[in-house]
């Protein structure tokens, strides 16, 4: 029975080392990284010193606009107030196209010309609708002649 009271605590004792090993070698690791990040932190602090110079300035000038921004707003708000209209909204008319009306594409797919001819042609096709559809006739002249047609 003793022999084995002394085997069990020498496996204690090697589970102990074991673990021992296992908790030093993390420590370790965390002492680099602790290191490491000390050396960074030194490393911040050294570049912020020149903005720490500047900061004053810019605390102050932060402080001005600051202070100038409830003056803005008003001054922004009677703008806003004067250049608003005082009726209510109107009705738009719809939006035309600023070079009249478009010409179709279409009779340049076929290769219809509309020349000087088709348009006197287009004329005169006006003026006998005209001459039918109204009872008194028009003439060469303009005039309503009845007995001249």
């Amino acid at each position: 029975m003793v022999v084995l009271s002394v085997m069990v605590i020498v496996l204690l004792i090697a589970v102990l080392a074991g673990y021992l090993f296992v908790v030093g070698s993390h420590l370790n690791r965390i002492a680099g990284n602790l290191e490491e990040s000390r050396d960074l932190v030194h490393r911040v602090v050294a570049n912020a010193e020149p903005i720490e110079a500047g900061l004053a300035h810019i605390n102050r000038t932060g402080g001005v606009i600051a202070g100038a921004l409830p003056l803005l707003y008003d001054m922004a708000e009677g703008i806003v107030v004067g250049v608003t209209p005082s009726t209510g909204p109107s009705e738009r008319p719809p939006a035309r196209p600023a070079s009249g009306r478009r010409r179709s594409r279409l009779h340049d797919g076929v290769g219809y010309r509309l020349d000087q001819q088709a348009a006197a042609t287009a004329a005169n096709a006006a003026t006998v609708a005209t001459a039918v559809l109204d009872p008194a006739p028009v003439t060469a002249r303009g005039s309503a002649d009845p007995g001249q047609l």
